[in-house]
C-alpha cells in the first residue's frame, strides 16, 4: 500500500528544469506563482536531501499522514531506497509546470534513471497550517521511450 500511496521525491535536484505539462488532468487549475515556487521548493529540497542520505530532512517533507505511516525516517528513507531506486537516484529530473486540483497541488517530474528509461513521478503536496507546503504522496509510473 505504501508503495502506491508513496514514491517519495526524487534523489538529485540538480538542474532542474520547468516545462509545461501535455495535458492537465480534468479539473485542473492554474498554480499561483508563489505556490508553484514553492512546491518546486520542497520536491527539489526532498531530492537533495535522498543524494546526501539526509534521511531526517527527506522526511521532514512528508506530510504529517506520512511521517504517520513511516513513524521514523529510517523507515521511510529505507522504503524510498528499496521500492523507489529512480526517485532515490535518478540521472535527471524535469519538472513540469504543477496544477492544482481541489486543495492539493500535483506537481509531475520526469526521471531518468541509470539505463535511460523514463519515468514520470506525481507528487500531491498538501499546504499545512503554517502556510508550508509538505508532500501527501507520489505515483511512479514507467513512461514510453529511453532518453538519449
Amino acid at each position: 500500500m505504501a508503495r502506491s500511496l508513496i514514491a517519495f521525491c526524487i534523489a538529485v535536484a540538480a538542474a532542474c528544469t520547468v516545462v509545461p505539462t501535455s495535458a492537465a488532468p480534468p479539473g485542473a487549475a492554474a498554480v499561483a506563482a508563489a505556490d508553484a515556487r514553492a512546491v518546486h521548493d520542497v520536491v527539489a529540497a526532498q531530492l537533495d536531501a535522498f543524494a546526501h542520505d539526509d534521511a531526517t530532512r527527506a522526511f521532514s517533507y512528508a506530510a504529517p499522514a506520512i511521517q504517520a505511516m513511516f513513524q521514523t525516517p529510517e523507515r521511510f528513507i529505507a522504503m524510498v531506497r528499496r521500492g523507489y531506486p529512480v526517485v532515490y537516484r535518478p540521472a535527471s529530473t524535469t519538472f513540469f509546470v504543477p496544477q492544482r486540483l481541489g486543495d492539493e497541488i500535483v506537481q509531475e517530474v520526469q526521471l531518468g534513471d541509470a539505463d535511460g528509461a523514463t519515468w514520470i513521478a506525481t507528487y500531491r503536496l498538501e499546504r499545512q497550517r503554517d502556510g508550508t507546503w509538505r508532500i501527501n504522496g507520489c505515483d511512479v509510473q514507467r513512461a514510453s521511450g529511453k532518453t538519449v
